[in-house]
């Protein structure tokens, strides 16, 4: 009974940002970090794959130990969350992938079956899935958990789709944007919300992977060849610079297209 209370404790106010343009540019722009941040740790620097998943898994925990401590929305703390996030979620994805050989059509299944299991639990439990009362502890463990299995399964079927199927980095940032764009166009016009929400939010995932590799890969691979050095680098620089954006500037209560 003690852990039911501590698990359900009601928090004032929502801890999840408001779903905007703002919110789905930083949204982006983090899954281009996760992909190539992780290659930079390991390759640039040297520190090799399970040392960058130890760092990366610890930062990972002390960023979301900020998050539940804070009892409000503290938006710093809440993007580092995601980003990290997003590099750890591209690491399990590419651990199966590269060193358990898993298939990516496998692995795309699973993480597919795993985020229905996690929505249906948080449903279960709360009787909604829409992120404007993310405001007792619960609500918000099923949160993240749901976050981390969405950004686990863009990253399989955004490689599925670009290596295993071939539609390359290009392809991938027009074929993902144009899918983005119908759920936006869809959830104007009727389609429900929530499930608009957690459609749009899985899809920048590969979207933002595939735009991290034309920007980031050689020419040789069909990228533009910036690096993983730069495109990392300038990516954090837009987010911080839009995090500073949202934690000074006046709460404007507008919904965007994809609002849940």
């Amino acid at each position: 009974m003690a852990n039911a209370r501590i698990s359900n404790v009601m928090w004032a106010d929502n801890k999840v940002p408001e779903v905007t343009i703002t919110f789905w540019l930083i949204k982006i722009l983090s899954t281009t970090v996760g992909e190539t941040g992780a290659d930079y740790l390991a390759v640039n620097v040297g520190l090799g794959t399970l040392i960058t998943d130890a760092i990366t898994a610890i930062a990972l925990a002390v960023a979301l130990g900020f998050q539940f401590y804070f009892r409000k929305l503290v938006p710093w703390a809440y993007w580092l969350s995601v980003v990290l996030v997003s590099v750890v979620g591209t690491q399990v994805t590419d651990a199966l992938t590269d060193g358990a050989g898993v298939s990516l059509y496998v692995s795309t299944a699973c993480f597919t079956v795993l985020l229905a299991i996690v929505l249906a639990s948080w449903y279960g439990s709360e009787r909604t899935l829409s992120i404007r009362h993310i405001d007792t502890r619960r609500r918000e463990i099923f949160y993240w958990v749901t976050i981390l299995c969405t950004f686990a399964l863009g990253t399989a079927a955004g490689d599925l789709a670009t290596e295993a199927l071939g539609l390359g980095f290009s392809w991938g940032v027009v074929v993902f944007g144009a899918l983005i764009a119908a759920t936006a166009a869809g959830a104007s016009i009727g389609m429900n919300r929530v499930l608009a929400f957690w459609i749009a939010y899985i899809l920048t995932r590969p979207f933002g992977a595939s735009l991290g590799d034309l920007l980031s890969q050689s020419r040789t691979y069909g990228g533009v060849g910036l690096g993983t050095v730069y495109t990392s680098a300038g990516f954090l620089a837009v987010i911080v610079a839009l995090v500073i954006f949202v934690s000074v500037r006046k709460p404007v209560h507008k919904e965007s297209a994809v609002q849940s």
